[in-house]
């Protein structure tokens, strides 16, 4: 949408603002809003920390447990590659690449649908329900005998992985302020740098299980389900759904935790759908940017399923393949932990820093592609070269949350990016042909070109954010939305109205002209 348009809609919702004292519903205005209206004073900043803390202690080990869990569940085919399940199954190249797509294609498939029923219900108790649904899908991997089986099975997984990194950036943005989100969007993510660590050791010790009809590929299934069905019951117990309703937090501690957000201007939630925000979604030239980004930078985690296949075919036995493994990890963890720190020190530095973690993975894609087939430690080394721009996707997850303001816009524009995701994902397995076998040249290139591109939309989308900016500090002064009350039972049960202030009345970023992108 061009600045023009943008300012003509702006001019429009100012002269629809009739009354100065405008009076609304509390479904209209952000859930935090009863909470924060009337507050005045500044924040004790020893209550705020203390408050912080408590949330942290409280819902990022269970974001940690269940991130690890679910990326540990979603690469079993890969480890299980090694393991059997493509003798077992008879499963031919085709038909291994299409389980790691059909994954993918119901995971679109079921995004938007996954992304309203987040707004509509409770986010920890929806996102038990659909852990739960996946935990017993996985666990019947195990009895699957062909195809047709996996290819069910791996579409109900799919379908519940829509609600996790949805859930989770939905939450991060109700509890944190956008420099805390960069950091703990690192947190929570870097989580699928263990989960290959520890896949890897489930995987070396599945190989040394012996039993009479139960192949190793299986047990890894059985294993992973049971661990994910008691990550499930721990989030419908434990996981808060907002922080106006944190079953740890006192009433008091609710009103500082969501009125700590207030430099956010986005607000906690609204569990009411505008079509207007999902309109306004559609239209934002940045919701396309992102998403156009998030496709072509999922096109090569397509090495997920395929990383062991790869790295065995380099020349390393199954049992080394699958301790190797663990080093995946190790890097993931490292330039995650250390990406999102950079970023977050560094005033508007999210672009610049996921730029700079592009350039080694460049060059482990050209290492790929002139390194001689006998240089099998070279091409290892290039293999884990190439997993350290995954700072740029996990960066960009933050970012998106904390630059779009409205719940509903929020929901839409995370449903596109992460339908974007899918799309990459689900596009990436045909690249792994057997006439590109064993170096694989053409799929390494095609990955090459896909990060490039990537790097350029970075600085692309900083312009325009900048831009934006810019164009906001020219306007004068706007009080659209300075006087607007709701009704508020007050402690002697009396009601009274109450002044909102802006921030907490589910505007968007673009209905909100003293909104500023963080770059």
């Amino acid at each position: 949408m061009a600045p023009e348009s943008l300012e003509e809609k702006h001019e429009d919702e100012k002269g629809s603002h009739v009354d100065e004292k405008e009076l609304r519903s509390s479904r209209e205005v952000d859930t935090a809003a009863e909470l924060a209206a009337g507050a005045e004073g500044p924040l004790d900043p020893k209550e705020v920390l203390r408050v912080r803390k408590k949330i942290d202690i409280h819902i990022i080990p269970l974001m940690c447990i269940l991130y690890r869990i679910q990326f540990m569940d979603k690469t079993t085919l890969g480890s299980a590659a090694i393991l059997g399940i493509r003798e077992s199954t008879h499963l031919s190249t085709n038909q291994y690449n299409w389980l790691g797509t059909i994954f993918y294609l119901s995971y679109l498939l079921f995004e938007f649908p996954q992304n309203l029923a987040l707004q509509r219900f409770p986010v920890g108790k929806w996102m038990s329900f659909n852990i739960s649904v996946w935990a017993v899908a996985l666990m019947a991997h195990a009895a699957c005998k062909n195809f047709t089986g996996l290819f069910i099975v791996r579409l109900i997984l799919g379908m519940c992985e829509g609600s996790i990194t949805a859930g989770f950036m939905i939450v991060s943005s109700m509890f944190y302020t956008r420099t805390e989100q960069t950091i703990r969007v690192g947190y929570w993510f870097l989580m699928n740098g263990t989960a290959q660590i520890i896949s890897g050791f489930i995987s070396f010790g599945t190989l040394h299980i012996h039993t009479a009809g139960v192949e190793p590929w299986q047990w890894l299934m059985i294993i992973t389900g049971i661990l994910t069905l008691l990550t499930a019951l721990a989030y419908w117990f434990l996981f808060p759904d907002s922080p106006t309703n944190a079953w740890f937090l006192t009433p008091a501690e609710r009103a500082i935790a969501v009125r700590r957000l207030k430099e956010n201007q986005t607000g906690v939630e609204n569990k009411h759908f505008k079509k207007e925000q999902m309109i306004e979604a559609l239209l934002d030239p940045k919701t396309w940017l992102f998403a156009l980004f998030s496709a072509l930078d999922n096109v090569p985690n397509s090495l997920t399923n395929q990383r062991s296949i790869i790295v065995s075919e380099f020349g390393f036995t199954n049992l080394q393949t699958t301790l190797l493994g663990c080093v995946d990890g190790c890097v993931e963890i490292v330039t995650i932990y250390t990406g999102v720190h950079i970023a977050a020190r560094y005033k508007d530095g999210r672009a610049y820093t996921s730029f700079i973690y592009f350039l080694p993975t460049m060059l482990g894609c050209i290492l790929i592609n002139v390194l001689p087939s006998s240089d099998k430690v070279g091409l290892l080394f290039s293999v884990w070269l190439t997993e350290i721009s995954t700072t740029a996707f996990v960066l960009s997850l933050s970012w998106l949350s904390s630059i779009t303001a409205g719940h509903t816009k929020r929901v839409t524009t995370n449903a596109i990016m992460l339908s974007a995701y899918c799309v990459g994902n689900a596009a990436g397995p045909f690249m792994w042909q057997n006439k590109y076998r064993p170096r694989n040249h053409v799929p390494w290139i095609i990955i090459g070109i896909c990060y490039a591109s990537c790097m350029v939309l970075l600085l692309v989308i900083r312009w325009h954010l900048n831009r934006e900016n810019k164009l906001r500090e020219l306007e004068p002064p706007d009080n659209t939305y300075d006087d607007v009350y709701i009704e508020k039972v007050g402690d002697d049960g009396v009601v009274e109205k109450v002044k909102v202030d802006k921030e907490f009345l589910d505007l968007t970023d673009i209905q909100n002209r003293d909104f500023r992108y963080v770059l």
